[in-house]
């Protein structure tokens, strides 16, 4: 990374600069994504900016004095956030000490010093559960959902009496939304879905067109291609079928100035972006008048919670909604009190039989 025999007018800097290159090429040859990398870089430099140190000058006193400045203020970052900080950082360092690479030993002769690992066991953050999202996460109940998109049409029809423009947008958001919930999907692959992208289900020939949908932009793993799944539409969501219908036939012809192949077009007759998939969740949301802390995640947690009400198999759940495993999967269930009961008056029935009054055994 060093051109020999030339003479750096910083070599500190040169040398930090051909460290984060390095790195950089490193991962790139792992095919990571540049959505992975830059963010990667940028905290390298974040960390040294904070530290006003090289990598060579780095201690685990320097990185312990960062993740308690991060901990402080008003907003502290989440345990998630600063472990991942944590881990990157760790990375770039056994990228350093990895004695292919003669980091160490360039360091050593030029500055007299040697890069080190900041974060150890010892002081890292260890991961002890599955989940550590936002605790205020959870999935829509049946009547918030319903309310959300009461809302949403209610919207549409509001445009549409004052005579305003408008009305063909807001009955797309109203469709995006549906869409969403019906098939569990993530808002990037809402957004990214053509209309070749629904498909028929041999199985179940009355949905027409709206049988499946294919999935070609599902969430990666670290370092692979986007995957790929197709969701079956389940006969309790079926009213999605005549949905897409109309808004294939009467809606999305009037967005369509060039054929695009989006099924969720903008006004222009571009493709419609994440951020207006979520603007669309927090208008209707806002106007239901349901928590502000929900977002369009929740509606795919909803959609395996309820699938989990529907009594689905938990693994036929896991391929509809794209999770390796299937502990990701149960992190999105938040069943209702109804449907817990109805299990527990079933075991009673099954224990006691009929013989029970109120749930107390005669």
């Amino acid at each position: 990374m060093l051109a020999r025999n030339v003479v750096q007018l910083d070599p500190e800097r040169a040398m930090f600069d051909a460290m984060v290159q390095g790195w950089a090429r490193q991962q790139q040859a792992r095919f990571l994504r540049e959505s992975t990398i830059g963010p990667r870089l940028r905290l390298v430099r974040r960390f040294a900016d904070f530290s006003g140190l090289y990598p060579w000058q780095w201690t685990p006193e320097e990185g312990e004095a960062w993740v308690s400045h991060l901990r402080s203020g008003t907003t502290p970052l989440r345990v998630s956030t600063v472990r991942g900080y944590q881990v990157e950082i760790g990375l770039f360092c056994d990228y350093l000490l990895d004695s292919r690479y003669g980091w160490v030993a360039a360091c050593s002769e030029r500055f007299g010093r040697a890069p080190r690992q900041v974060f150890h066991e010892d002081n890292s953050i260890i991961h002890v559960g599955d989940y550590e999202g936002d605790p205020g996460r959870r999935p829509l109940t049946y009547d918030e959902t319903q309310a959300l998109f009461d809302a949403a049409d209610g919207r549409v029809a509001q445009i549409r009496a004052h005579g305003r423009k408008g009305a063909v947008p807001a009955l797309r958001d109203a469709v995006a939304l549906k869409y969403c919930y019906a098939y569990g999907l993530r808002r990037q692959e809402a957004s990214r879905t053509d209309v070749v992208d629904l498909r028929r289900n041999s199985k179940f020939p009355a949905f027409g067109r709206f049988g499946a949908v294919t999935v070609r932009h599902g969430k990666a793993s670290r370092g692979g291609p986007p995957k790929r799944r197709t969701v079956l539409t389940v006969p309790e969501m079926s009213w999605i079928v005549e949905i897409l219908d109309h808004y294939l036939s009467e809606v999305r012809s009037e967005l369509d100035h060039n054929q695009h192949p989006a099924l969720f077009l903008t006004e222009r007759g571009s493709r419609l972006g994440v951020r207006a998939f979520n603007a669309a969740f927090a208008t209707a949301r806002d106007a239901a008048g349901i928590d502000p802390t929900l977002d369009l995640h929740s509606l795919r947690h909803a959609y395996v919670t309820h699938l989990v009400e529907f009594d689905y198999p938990e693994r036929f759940i896991q391929e509809q909604v794209g999770h390796a495993f299937s502990s990701t999967t149960a992190v999105y269930i938040g069943v209702s009190n109804e449907y817990r009961n109805g299990l527990l008056m079933q075991s009673i029935h099954a224990r006691y039989g009929h013989h029970f009054d109120d749930g107390t055994p005669q």
